[in-house]
C-alpha cells in the first residue's frame, strides 16, 4: 500500500527559511510531482521525473537542491582562491527557462546566503565571465554558452553536488544531444543527478540510462491526458480565414491573457502583425527574435500591456506565465503529444481554461490524431463561429466550410455515407462567448 502524499507545504520536512518563503508566494499545498520529488531529492536520490510544463516541476527540485546545499553551510566550501564553487548545475534548453529557473531559485531561496546566476548566449560574455570568477552556488545555464565559457577556463565543476537537466527531450529536439555529452564529460563521477522529461523518446532514455545511477521514478499527467478543468472546442474555418477569426473571437473581453501557437516562425509573425493592425495588443516570439525582443515581449504580457502573446512551440516550451486565460491553436500541430503541452498551459493552480482549436481543410488528419491520442472528441464550437464575411449563412446557402469539414469527420468515422451527423451545429447562430 502506497503511503499518502504530503498534502501541504509544512509536511515536506523544508527548513524555515525555505518554508517562509513558499509560505510568502502563498503557496499551501503541494503540486503532485513537488510531493513525490521533494523528500527524494532530500534524500539524496537519483531522480527520473516525468512531468510537462506547468505542474511545479522547477519547485519540485530547486526546493530540495537549497535545503542541500544549505546544510552543508557554503561558507564552509571553499572554490579555488577561496571563491564559492560551483555546487548546482540545472542545464535548460532555452534562454527564458534558464531565467525562469534562476528567478525560481532566487524566490525560494530569499532568506538563504545561497548566490545564484544565469548564463546564456545572446548577451555579452564578460559580466558572465566575472560572475564565475567570484563564485555561484547555483548556475543555470543553457549548453552553447557553458561550453563557450568552459572553453575559456572559466567553468569549475570539480565540486559540484548535484546536476538538473531539465526539458531533456526539447534539448534533443533542439539538437543539444551533442553538446549535453561534451558538459556531461565535465562532471564529477560522484553526484547526485535529476532528469526531467516532458516525454521519453528512446534517446532521452539512452541519456537518463547513462546519467543516472539507482533512480527513483517519479511521473505525473501522462502525455495522452489533459486537464479536466480545460474545456477544449474545434471551429472548422477556411486557412484565409483564421486570422479573421482570431480577430472577431478576440472580441470576447474575458479572453484576457491569450496564447496563441502558429507552426512557423513566419506564421506566428504575420498573426502577431495583423492583430496589431486590428487593435488588440500582441508580440509573436519565437527563435529568430533576439533576446531583448523576446524578453520585452514576456514582460509585456506578463504585465498585461498585451494580451496576446503569439508562439512557436519551441519558444513557448518552458515559458511559465499564469493566468493565461485561453489557449488558441492557430495552426494544429503536427504532433498530437504537442497539443497537450499546448493547452496545458492554462488552467493551472487550480483555474479553470478554455483551449480552442482552428482546423482548416488540410487538418483533419491532425485533429483526428489528436482526439485519438486524448481518448475523446474534441466538441465543435457552439453556432457558427466564422462565415466568410461574418454573416450568417442564408437559407439554402451552400454548406458553409465548418460544415464540410464536421460532415467529412462524421463520414469517416462512420466509414462512409453522407455529410450529416453534427454538421448543422457549425451553422446555426451566432457564436457563443467565453
Amino acid at each position: 500500500m502506497k503511503e499518502p502524499l504530503p498534502e501541504r507545504f509544512a509536511d515536506l520536512g523544508l527548513i524555515e527559511p525555505l518554508a517562509r518563503a513558499v509560505a510568502e508566494e502563498g503557496y499551501e499545498r503541494p503540486t503532485p510531482i513537488q510531493a513525490r520529488c521533494v523528500p527524494h531529492v532530500l534524500a539524496g536520490r537519483d531522480l527520473l521525473g516525468l512531468a510537462q510544463t506547468g505542474t511545479g516541476k522547477t519547485a519540485a527540485f530547486a526546493l530540495p537542491i537549497m535545503q542541500r546545499l544549505w546544510n552543508k553551510k557554503p561558507d564552509a566550501v571553499a572554490g579555488p582562491r577561496g571563491s564559492r564553487p560551483i555546487r548546482c548545475l540545472v542545464l535548460t534548453p532555452t534562454r527564458e527557462l534558464a531565467s525562469q529557473i534562476a528567478d525560481s531559485f532566487t524566490t525560494y531561496g530569499r532568506h538563504l546566503r545561497l548566490k545564484v546566476a544565469v548564463i546564456f548566449g545572446g548577451v555579452g560574455m564578460e559580466p558572465q565571465r566575472q560572475t564565475l570568477r567570484s563564485g555561484v552556488d547555483v548556475l543555470v545555464a543553457t549548453p552553447g554558452r557553458l561550453l563557450d565559457l568552459a572553453g575559456q577556463g572559466f567553468l569549475d565543476v570539480k565540486l559540484l553536488e548535484v546536476f538538473v537537466l531539465d526539458e531533456a527531450d526539447r534539448m534533443l529536439d533542439m539538437g543539444f544531444i551533442h553538446d549535453v555529452k561534451r558538459i556531461i564529460k565535465l562532471l564529477p563521477p560522484r553526484r547526485q543527478t535529476l532528469f526531467f522529461s516532458a516525454t521519453m523518446p528512446h534517446e532521452a532514455q539512452q541519456l537518463a540510462d547513462v546519467l543516472l545511477h539507482d533512480p527513483v521514478q517519479v511521473a505525473v499527467a501522462a502525455v495522452s491526458a489533459t486537464a479536466d478543468r480545460i474545456e477544449q472546442e474545434v471551429a472548422f474555418v477556411s486557412k484565409s480565414d483564421k486570422r479573421a477569426l482570431l480577430v472577431d473571437v478576440l472580441r470576447d473581453v474575458a479572453m484576457s491573457r491569450v496564447l496563441v501557437f502558429t507552426r512557423t516562425k513566419h506564421g506566428a509573425n504575420r498573426v502577431a502583425e495583423h492583430l496589431e493592425h486590428s487593435a488588440v495588443g500582441a508580440a509573436a516570439i519565437h527563435g529568430n527574435k533576439s533576446q531583448g525582443a523576446r524578453e520585452r515581449a514576456l514582460a509585456q504580457f506578463k504585465s498585461g500591456h498585451i494580451r496576446v502573446l503569439v508562439a512557436t512551440d519551441i519558444a513557448a516550451r518552458g515559458i511559465d506565465i499564469d493566468d493565461v486565460t485561453h489557449i488558441v491553436n492557430f495552426d494544429l500541430p503536427e504532433v498530437p503529444e504537442t497539443y497537450v503541452h499546448r493547452i496545458g498551459r492554462t488552467a493551472r493552480a487550480g483555474a479553470s481554461g478554455f483551449a480552442l482549436s482552428f482546423c482548416d481543410e488540410e487538418e483533419g488528419d491532425l485533429l483526428r490524431g489528436i482526439e485519438r491520442l486524448i481518448r475523446r472528441e474534441i466538441p465543435v464550437i457552439e453556432g457558427h463561429p466564422y462565415e466568410l464575411r461574418g454573416g450568417r449563412p442564408a437559407p439554402g446557402s451552400s454548406p458553409s466550410p465548418q460544415a464540410r469539414m464536421q460532415a467529412r469527420r462524421d463520414d469517416q468515422r462512420r466509414g462512409g455515407g453522407g455529410g450529416g451527423g453534427r454538421a448543422g451545429r457549425s451553422s446555426g447562430s451566432g457564436q457563443r462567448r467565453r
